[in-house]
């Protein structure tokens, strides 16, 4: 496989430290930029972190001296520094996806963890083993950036990968109807920790800003098809969310209720769930878990302290499969929220593409 030069926009944030430390001894891909906001620019990466690192390991040694550039004002420098880019800057929306459509006209590739351009209908939001596919959408965005390389894929909301991805293969088996997914999630979601987010402590709210929605809505667009250079949305499923900030460090959990055109048997999910790979498998991404859907038999379980870092933090977790008196089943699942719900999922979907050529 060849190696590819990346840069890591939004590098000092909490999702920017994960990237950093994801791509350290990365076998494909190393960073040769980090930038930033204007603010942070033309400091050591070390010296504007090193206050708030919030990883468990530490700052790579590689990057800790590189100077930051500033993520908006010097593309031109990034761009021929790198082959594409991580983007996960905190910014308003409308300056993301302008900033983000500024790299890709400069024929820099950008692989998003932002929400920003998850509704564009020719930007594909990928998750590599369930619609990989997707990505036959890039030439039709090329045409109207008027690129020759570059493009935007995004990564889908973190909250969601916990779910969906144990609805995948089921949809495919049974026919989902209908769906209710109740969220806990994790404190790091909001780039937060117990010290930065007191008001946690001992407590649950009932309200993540735009969560829900996109809990909602994301999902039929992964589970939707490319037509005529676009994104056409799934509209077989109806998914209602509600969404919980909850005291946990990292990870997020989901209670999930399904219902079903065909009435599945319990042991057939599990044995569905225990087979089913994607492109990520299929192709051996360096980042892809090797069993994608992992089910505990334990009524207690999945834990988000014991069970989040599974298969480096990229596997997903269920447990308590069982009948239900409205929908047909409910089971309980966990994903680790910025490893596979974003910088990881985002490194993933990078590899999927680079293995596809997109990168080239």
């Amino acid at each position: 496989m060849k190696h590819y030069r990346v840069g890591i926009i939004g590098a000092t944030g909490m999702v920017g430290q994960r990237f950093a430390t994801l791509l350290e001894n990365h076998p494909w891909f190393e960073v040769t930029a980090l930038a930033a906001s204007a603010r942070s620019a033309g400091r050591t990466y070390q010296e504007v972190v090193s206050s708030r690192w919030a990883m468990k390991t530490p700052i790579p040694a590689a990057m800790a001296d590189m100077v930051l550039f500033d993520a908006t004002a010097d593309i031109d420098k990034i761009g021929e520094l790198v082959d594409f880019v991580f983007c996960a800057v905190d910014m308003p929306k409308d300056e993301i996806k302008k900033l983000e459509e500024a790299y890709a006209r400069r024929e820099i590739p950008v692989v998003s963890n932002n929400s920003a351009h998850r509704g564009t209908p020719d930007v594909p939001m990928i998750v590599p083993e369930i619609n990989a596919d997707h990505t036959d959408v890039i030439p039709a965005q090329r045409q109207r950036l008027g690129t020759k390389r570059g493009f935007i894929a995004v990564k889908s909301n973190c909250s969601l990968q916990s779910y969906v991805p144990a609805l995948h293969p089921l949809r495919e088996a049974y026919g989902l109807e209908a769906a209710l997914a109740c969220t806990y999630q994790a404190i790091s979601g909001a780039g937060k920790t117990f010290e930065t987010m007191p008001e946690i402590v001992d407590n649950v709210i009932p309200f993540i800003g735009g969560e829900e929605e996109k809990s909602e809505q994301e999902p039929m667009k992964i589970w939707g098809h490319v037509e005529n250079g676009q994104i056409v949305n799934a509209t077989d499923v109806s998914i209602t969310a509600q969404c919980f900030r909850v005291p946990v460090s990292d990870g997020h959990t989901a209670a999930v209720f399904a219902r079903f055109t065909r009435k599945p048997q319990l042991e057939d999910i599990k044995k569905i769930w225990a087979e089913f790979k994607g492109p990520a498998q299929e192709l051996n991404l360096p980042s892809a878990p090797k069993q994608f859907l992992h089910y505990f038999e334990e009524d207690n379980r999945p834990q988000a302290r014991l069970d989040r870092e599974l298969e480096g933090g990229m596997a997903v977790s269920l447990g308590r499969l069982r009948p239900d008196s409205q929908y047909d089943i409910k089971f309980v699942c966990l994903s680790h929220n910025t490893l596979r719900g974003a910088a990881g999922g985002a490194v993933l979907l990078a590899e999927l593409l680079a293995a596809k050529g997109f990168m080239d």
